[in-house]
């Protein structure tokens, strides 16, 4: 008998349009022979067509399984994730506490410290107490700012001097109250992909060669420039680190379903570090998440298809615990 999947996509974030760019890839790839799709849109106003999912066991009949194509604020944070939660229904990717986690890259990356895993030195800042001079002494030039909890490199840029410091600053706290702020790695930057529940493999790690200065949101979504290496040009021991540390930053962060994590390495030293988690990959037609599956030999509806039954199984699992006596 066929499933019936409703894909969420659309939202109030900064994602909103790579949002409807990944629910019509997946809409695209889901084997008609298995599935019914069920289309759920969301405007940038938040209202639903053709209807919202209700917060309630058995009020949302026939559908079997959520995908969130939801990037972002609202759909990727774990705000949507609860609302899945209390209507009962299984979805595609990490559960609430993972995602409000990774989305949250101060969090994701305290979290990851406190595992022993490499991050790179940061500091936060709040909107309304923005403060130039304190980021130039701890860290010179050149620093990443960025809004706490965005993704797809919304309002993400990198800074050189105090004019262009000041200017990110203010442009990312237009997105978010919280600001991160990096110290910069100049070298390389990787993606790897993960998948599973309690087991978590990773995909062989691609790079990323941006057309600018850093992979931004016109180089990944705009210009078509930026060129892919997969599988990565590493030696095989560290694409064998990468990948342990992909399985381990989402073991931390107590992922599952999915996840892409995105790395730095120090071109002087080869350091690697991990730079963000991200929950909800990109399911474009560009995107590395599948992209480096299809090369690890999953191809894209096979993973589509793996990653509905890690939700129900994940959903299965929920259940058989007691909520009451």
């Amino acid at each position: 008998m066929k499933k019936t999947i409703a894909v969420l996509y659309g939202g109030r974030s900064g994602e909103h349009e790579i949002s409807i760019r990944s629910a019509k890839s997946i809409i695209a790839a889901l084997d008609p022979e298995k599935y019914n799709v069920r289309e759920i849109f969301i405007s940038k106003e938040g209202a639903w067509q053709p209807a919202p999912l209700l917060p309630a066991p058995n009020a949302n009949p026939g559908i079997d399984v959520v995908f969130p194509a939801l990037h972002g604020t609202f759909g990727e944070d774990g705000t949507m994730q609860g609302l899945l939660e209390l209507a009962d229904l299984p979805y595609v990717g990490p559960g609430v506490l993972s995602s409000a986690l990774a989305m949250d890259k101060e969090v994701m990356k305290r979290v990851c410290r406190a595992h022993s895993l490499p991050v790179v030195d940061f500091i936060v800042q709040f909107r309304g107490a923005l403060d130039a001079a304190a980021i130039e002494s701890q860290f010179g030039y050149p620093v990443f700012v960025k809004p706490a909890n965005l993704g797809s490199s919304v309002g993400v840029a990198k800074a050189k001097d105090r004019a262009s410091l000041e200017a990110a600053l203010n442009a990312a706290a237009q997105y978010d109250r919280k600001i991160i702020i990096e110290k910069a790695v100049i070298g390389r930057e990787f993606e790897c992909s993960v998948l599973g529940n309690e087991t978590i493999e990773a995909s062989i790690p691609c790079e990323i060669l941006p057309s600018r200065e850093f992979y931004d949101y016109e180089d990944k979504y705009l210009l078509d420039k930026a060129v892919i290496e997969l599988p990565a040009k590493l030696t095989e021991e560290q694409t064998q680190e990468m990948r342990r540390l992909a399985v381990a930053a989402c073991k931390a962060c107590e992922v599952e379903g999915m996840s892409r994590v995105d790395f730095l390495m120090d071109g002087a030293t080869g350091r690697i570090f991990i730079n963000e988690v991200n929950t909800i990959p990109g399911f474009t037609s560009i995107s590395m998440f599948p992209k480096m599956w299809e090369h690890s030999g999953i191809p894209y509806p096979q993973l589509l298809d793996k990653l509905i039954d890690l939700a129900i199984q994940r959903h299965e699992t929920r259940n058989a615990t007691r909520y009451s006596k």
